[in-house]
């Protein structure tokens, strides 16, 4: 099996985790958040030569002139050194350049396969399966602990992204209802229309395209293992003692004194999705922090 593998969900879902865990054992080339508008990570025509205008961009056949030859190249890891240089020249860029340049062009001549791990991708997860022959997998976290982890975070949802993308609108009608949340501050109730207009796409997509996979979070934690090895064979992976013993490595750390926390993500020169070895199970006990019981029951009831 030569299929890209698309490892995505909403950020703070476990999608780089997820994506780190699965190149583990090799022949993959992981590519980290092309479609993030944000640079870095995004804003790369190097790896991808498409100009994103929205977080959460939708991509579907009306318009995908521009997406579906760059994206073939990026699965292709066919690198763009001339459109990186003409856009990227500070000394970050430049490093990071040679990084995927090399990365690509040998995993190209080995014939490795490309694993993209972007959350911004969850509402086009449809596409990439039909147009790309991708093998997607959907990080799905609990609500309650997607929500809080937002809230720690800082983070709220510009719901005008979704809005402004009337082929998303069109195609997923419901995204209409958070046009009533547009203008709102109150982060949790938006954190949670999000989560729920996600999973009702994605679940509806899962149905639709047989290469989309919807895995929860909590039980790939708390089973890294097998969860691991079920994935490795679904996406045509070889599960071999290299890789469980640095999935083991990974996450099953000892639990030490301190509380028990999440995967806590580093910006490191190069990689905005390095990871702390600790143990996964502790992922799927993390207390909401930040949140009242008023704030748990109302994310639930957003949510059933």
């Amino acid at each position: 099996m030569n299929a890209p593998i698309l490892v995505t969900g909403l950020p703070r879902s476990g999608t780089s985790w997820t994506g780190r865990m699965l190149t583990v054992g090799g022949g993959l080339v992981y590519v980290n958040e092309p479609l993030n508008p944000q640079h870095p990570p995004g804003r790369c025509p190097g790896v991808l030569n498409a100009e994103v205008t929205h977080r959460f961009q939708y991509i579907c056949r009306d318009n995908e002139d521009t997406w579906l030859p760059a994206f073939r190249d990026t699965v292709a890891l066919r690198y763009r050194f001339a459109a990186e240089l003409r856009r990227n020249r500070s000394p970050y860029d430049l490093a990071r350049l040679v990084r995927y340049g090399t990365a690509f062009t040998a995993g190209r001549l080995r014939r490795a396969r490309a694993l993209l791990d972007d959350p911004f991708a969850v509402l086009s997860a449809g596409w990439f399966a039909d147009r790309l022959g991708c093998q997607v997998i959907v990080l799905r976290r609990d609500p309650v602990s997607f929500v809080a982890s937002w809230q720690r975070l800082g983070w709220t949802i510009h719901f005008r992204d979704l809005l402004d993308q009337p082929l998303l609108v069109r195609d997923h009608p419901e995204v209409a209802q958070a046009g009533a949340l547009a203008e709102s501050t109150d982060r949790i109730t938006k954190a949670a229309t999000l989560w729920r207009l996600t999973a009702t796409i994605t679940t509806r997509l899962a149905a639709r395209h047989p290469g989309i996979q919807v895995v929860q979070y909590e039980d790939l934690a708390r089973d890294p293992l097998g969860g691991f090895r079920a994935l490795y064979d679904r996406t045509g992976l070889e599960w071999s003692p290299r890789a469980e013993e640095r999935i083991t490595h990974a996450c099953t750390a000892a639990i030490t004194a301190r509380p028990p926390t999440a995967f806590t993500w580093t910006g490191l020169s190069l990689s905005r999705t390095a990871y702390r070895r600790t143990d996964s199970r502790t992922a799927a006990h993390i207390r909401p922090d930040g949140l009242t019981p008023t704030d748990i029951t109302r994310i639930r009831t957003l949510c059933s």
